[in-house]
């Protein structure tokens, strides 16, 4: 234990041992590895945002985000927080000077006074005040190493917000331009069925064709109509959202742009899982928290221990103003003490179990953290291998809906069935084109799932600075 030698050599030095119990990191509680869906190579954590995210309009977004979003600020502003609390913890270790000047006027009674008469009497006062309390026992660096690791925590949190928001962007933003496809496939079906409404109307205006076909067909068309005012709908609301988002004014242009464009069809390498220890922000802002656990039951050991305080005073002192600076009125004091616990009704055991019970708490919350992690990337990769195949079959789908449709018109055309077939497969056929466009929008969506899964968007941010100027 340090009450040995090497502490009273420290206590000789005015240095300090540390009584908080070393740390180990705990052993994640996840597989070894990654689904076997997983490509190999190294994570696509390690790619900038910039880089993983091509297309300049979009870029652009991210940058305005960034910049204005309020989460962002608040973020920010929650470092700015952590790292003056660090600072205060911090100021602890040294010695605390003030410059005191005082005056003191007083009256004593006659029954009080040597002479038997009322005396009045003054003091004035100039010194300089130290005083500084030797942290021998750690329980100071403890405190500030706690407010370093809660400042660490800090900006890896909004790094996770930061991340967090790219991904919200970008999935947000495709949502909005699968609105833009889906309407503009919702438009031209309007325009095919408007062009067959006037014909089943014409038939049975001159009396080749029957009221049910054209009723038949001006359903059709009216479906494609409300189907489409609802997709302006949610594009707006979708629009309206990545205003929010961007924290500006969002101008969605008249670019055309395909979500098959987007450029998100790519290799992902996950790499393994023991990368996400290093790259996800919520993990490596537990690890902060549960450090700085550690440093708080080393504080809360040293309360057993006692305090040695150094306070001293420095200055003049005379009884009249003029003579305050006058030589010969120098003054001085110097007043160490040692106070020892005695008794306290337990808070000081009380407190050490509570940092027990805290360390406890946050390494069950990095262990939950790292599962979590864990499963976003497993789930990511399923969605992205399942919707793959459902984009497959359901392409093969509007395939075969294609002839059939074709070949239904051709039967009606030629009188050997009623416009109802045309009806059911222009349906589908509408439908599975509907359908085919979200799927696409959900892969793509999978895969900024499993970029911020891995914790990638910021790898070219520059190490954490503690407020000593030191890099974590």
């Amino acid at each position: 234990m340090c009450l040995r030698a090497g502490c009273w050599g420290g206590f000789l030095l005015l240095g300090a041992c540390s009584l908080a119990p070393p740390y180990h990191r705990p052993t994640p509680p996840v597989a070894n590895n990654f689904p076997a869906s997983a490509e190999g190579g190294a994570s696509i954590a390690g790619i900038g945002w910039r880089e993983f995210f091509s297309d300049p309009d979009l870029q652009r977004l991210i940058e305005t985000a960034l910049a204005n979003n309020r989460d962002v600020r608040v973020a920010v502003g929650r470092v700015a927080e952590a790292r003056a609390q660090y600072r205060i913890e911090g100021s602890a270790l040294y010695p605390s000077v003030d410059g005191v000047v005082s005056m003191v006027r007083s009256r004593t009674p006659a029954d009080l006074s040597l002479i038997g008469q009322p005396l009045l009497g003054n003091q004035f006062q100039s010194a300089l005040s130290l005083g500084w309390e030797v942290d021998l026992w750690g329980r100071l660096r403890n405190m500030r190493a706690s407010a370093l690791e809660n400042f660490l925590a800090t900006g890896e949190a909004r790094r996770g917000v930061e991340t967090s928001l790219v991904a919200q962007l970008v999935t947000t933003w495709l949502q909005a331009h699968e609105y833009d496809e889906r309407i503009a496939l919702a438009e031209r079906t309007i325009a095919s069925r408007t062009e067959s409404y006037r014909i089943a109307r014409r038939r049975y205006e001159v009396g080749s064709g029957s009221k049910l076909d054209m009723t038949q067909a001006e359903t059709l068309l009216t479906q494609a109509q409300t189907s489409v005012q609802a997709l302006l709908q949610a594009r707006d609301e979708t629009r309206d959202a990545l205003t929010l988002l961007v924290g500006a004014p969002y101008d969605p242009g008249t670019r055309s742009l395909h979500l098959a464009d987007t450029g998100f069809d790519r290799a992902l390498p996950t790499g393994l899982p023991s990368d996400l220890l290093l790259n996800r922000p919520d993990i490596l802002a537990a690890e902060h928290q549960l450090i700085a656990a550690h440093a708080d039951i080393g504080a809360a050991r040293a309360n057993f221990f006692p305090t040695i305080t150094l306070t001293g005073d420095f200055g003049t002192a005379s009884a009249h103003l003029d003579d305050l600076f006058a030589r010969g009125q120098r003054s001085w004091s110097f007043s160490p003490s040692v106070t020892l616990p005695i008794f306290d009704a337990g808070r000081n055991k009380a407190n050490l179990d509570l940092a027990k019970a805290r360390r406890d708490i946050a390494v069950a919350n990095y262990e939950k953290t790292v599962q979590a992690a864990f499963r976003d990337v497993a789930d990511a990769l399923a969605q992205r291998k399942w919707l793959a195949g459902q984009i497959s079959t359901t392409q093969a789908t509007l395939d075969a809906l294609d002839e059939r449709l074709r070949l239904a018109q051709l039967r009606y055309t030629s009188g050997r069935s009623a416009y109802l077939e045309v009806l059911e497969a222009e349906r589908d056929r509408f439908d599975t084109e509907q359908a085919l466009v979200q799927l696409r929008r959900a892969y793509f969506e999978s895969v900024v799932n499993l970029y911020a899964a891995l914790g990638g968007g910021f790898p070219e941010q520059p190490a954490i600075q503690a407020p000593n100027g030191q890099a974590r």
